[in-house]
C-alpha cells in the first residue's frame, strides 16, 4: 500500500468528528494536526501522497520533497497556495476536490443575501446597543423582498450554478459574469460583461478562483461601478477584493454593504478596520465547514488516490 502524510488535518478535522476509514483503506496514511514550512520536507520523506488543505506549498518547498512524492492533494477547491509549475517539473501531480461544498457555500451566500435584505444584522446590533427603535417606532431600516431584484454572480462553476438555481427560485433575475460562459438551464439569466453586471446588479456575489486575472478584481473602479444601494458578497477568496478600497467604499456608502467570509490575511485580526464597520458582515471561512461537508471532503480524497493509484487521474490541475 502506498504511504499518505496527511500535514494539517486539524484544519478538516477541528472538531475531532470525521471518518478517515476510507481514506485510511485508500493508502496507508500518517495524521499530523499541523505543520510548519519547515518541517514539511521531512515529514514527507517516505511518503508517496501529500494531503494539505490550504497549507502553503512554493516552488522552494516541492523542489526540496522527496522522490517518492508522486501526487499532492489539496483537500478543498482552490490550489492557489501550490505552485503547480514547480510541481510539474518534479513530475508530482496536483489534484483538488471540486463540488465537494456547493451547496453549503450556496446556503452560506443566500443567508447573507437574506441577511441583508431584512436589515437582520443591523436589527441585532441595535438591541446589542440597548436601542429598541424598530420595536417602538415604524421600522427604521431598510427591509426588501429578493423576488424582482438582480443578483450578480461572479464565475460559472459549480458553487455559482448552487447559488444561480436559489436566485431564480427565489425569484430573482441573474446577471453572470464568466471567462467560460456555460449553458445555465434557467429563467431570467443572463451572461453579460462586468461593468454590465455591477451596474445594474443589487446583490453581487464573487464565486470565482483567486489567480493572476482575478487578484484584486474588485477594486476602487469596480466599486464605483455598484449601485450605491447594492451590496457586495464574497464567500470565494479574499484577496479577489482589494481589501483597503473596500474599506473606503464601505466608509462613504459607495455601496450599502457587504458580506464576506473570507478575508485578505486569514485567519483575520482585530485591527482589520473591516471589523469595526457596522455595515460589513464577517463570518472566519465557515463556507466549507458544515460537518457533511467536511465528511465528503474527506471521502471524495480517498476517492481521488484511489483513482490516482488505479492510473486514472481525477481533479488533475496540472
Amino acid at each position: 500500500m502506498k504511504k499518505a502524510v496527511f500535514l494539517n488535518y486539524e484544519k478538516v478535522d477541528y472538531d475531532k468528528k470525521l471518518d478517515f476509514c476510507k481514506l485510511k483503506k485508500a493508502a496507508e496514511i500518517t495524521f499530523f494536526e499541523k505543520s510548519a514550512p519547515e518541517e514539511i520536507c521531512k515529514k514527507a520523506e517516505g511518503s508517496h501522497i501529500l494531503i494539505t488543505k490550504e497549507l502553503p506549498l512554493g516552488k522552494e518547498i516541492i523542489e526540496n520533497l522527496p522522490s517518492t512524492v508522486e501526487l499532492i492533494c489539496e483537500a478543498g477547491t482552490g490550489y492557489n497556495n501550490i505552485d503547480l509549475e514547480a510541481a510539474k517539473k518534479k513530475n508530482i501531480a496536483v489534484c483538488n476536490i471540486s463540488a465537494y461544498s456547493s451547496k453549503a457555500v450556496a446556503q452560506l451566500t443566500f443567508t447573507f443575501i437574506l441577511s441583508l435584505s431584512s436589515s437582520l444584522t443591523a436589527q441585532q446590533n441595535m438591541l446589542k446597543e440597548n436601542r429598541y427603535d424598530n420595536f417602538t417606532k415604524y421600522m427604521m431600516l431598510n427591509h426588501s423582498e429578493v423576488a424582482g431584484k438582480t443578483l450578480g454572480v461572479i464565475g460559472a462553476g459549480k458553487i455559482a450554478g448552487e447559488v444561480i438555481k436559489t436566485a431564480v427560485f427565489f425569484g430573482m433575475k441573474v446577471l453572470v459574469f464568466s471567462r467560460t460562459p456555460k449553458d445555465f438551464q434557467e429563467e431570467n439569466v443572463s451572461f453579460v460583461s462586468l461593468t454590465e453586471l455591477l451596474t445594474n446588479s443589487d446583490f453581487v456575489t464573487i464565486h470565482c478562483p483567486l489567480n493572476e486575472d482575478t487578484r484584486y478584481l474588485m477594486d476602487q473602479e469596480k466599486l464605483a461601478l455598484m449601485k450605491p444601494s447594492a451590496y457586495l458578497i464574497n464567500t470565494s477568496r479574499g484577496a479577489i477584493i482589494k481589501e483597503k478600497d473596500l474599506v473606503v467604499a464601505l466608509k462613504n456608502r459607495v455601496i450599502a454593504g457587504a458580506a464576506l467570509d473570507v478575508l485578505e490575511q486569514e485567519p483575520g485580526t482585530s485591527d482589520n478596520p473591516l471589523f469595526q464597520l457596522s455595515n460589513c458582515i464577517l463570518t472566519p471561512h465557515i463556507g466549507w465547514q458544515c460537518i457533511e461537508t467536511r465528511q465528503r471532503l474527506i471521502d471524495m480524497l480517498a476517492e481521488n488516490i484511489q483513482a490516482f493509484l488505479e492510473g486514472k487521474p481525477v481533479n488533475k490541475v496540472n
